[in-house]
């Protein structure tokens, strides 16, 4: 190979590298933003909302519940339902020790004390489902960033959204959907 490709190699190659370490400056609705920058955010939030998982997951008093974690520049929310106060305060505790965690938002509620039986649980699930699909049948919602959790017959929304319109959207569709009793609405707009 002659000096004339390899020269072009490792140009192509810096300039691959240079874009993922920040270095690749785009213009964004009149703000400059750093496409590296933002690559690294999502990835350290993701990596953020997984240690979290998984320490809540490893947590006996908590390990049996469907909490949802989200994260967005550092800030985590947690959403879902729980039998008492103590298992809240122990998520919030786990959450908050988690490196690279700026703030904690909580949005668990305790579960009613209504049925709970296999029936009814089975009934929550066919819910969620129910409601996750229309989610994502709305082309005005982006309803990968909304997580539904459902105990006997309420569902939580929650996650982060563009605008007030979709946590108005999201909010009506979930209490349309057969089998609904009451919606929580935990969204945050990004």
């Amino acid at each position: 190979m002659n000096d004339y490709y390899k020269l072009l190699i490792l140009i192509v190659s810096a300039a691959g590298v240079l874009s993922f370490t920040g270095c690749n400056k785009t213009q964004e609705e009149g703000n400059v933003s750093t496409v590296g920058t933002s690559l690294e955010k999502a990835i350290d939030d993701s990596a953020i909302t997984t240690k979290v998982l998984s320490k809540l997951m490893a947590d006996s008093s908590i390990k049996g519940f469907d909490l949802k974690v989200e994260t967005h520049n550092g800030n985590v929310q947690l959403s879902g339902f729980v039998d008492d106060q103590a298992q809240i305060d122990n998520a919030i505790m786990i959450a908050r020790s988690v490196e690279g965690v700026k703030d904690v938002d909580n949005r668990v509620s305790l579960k009613s004390d209504r049925d709970t039986s296999m029936g009814v649980k089975v009934d929550d699930s066919v819910i969620t489902s129910k409601v996750k699909s229309s989610l994502l049948a709305d082309p005005d919602i982006k309803s990968l960033d909304i997580a539904v959790v459902t105990s006997n017959g309420e569902v939580q929304l929650s996650g982060f959204v563009n605008n007030q319109t979709q946590i108005d959207r999201a909010t009506d569709i979930a209490r349309k959907t057969e089998g609904v009793h009451n919606v929580i609405n935990e969204l945050s707009i990004k």
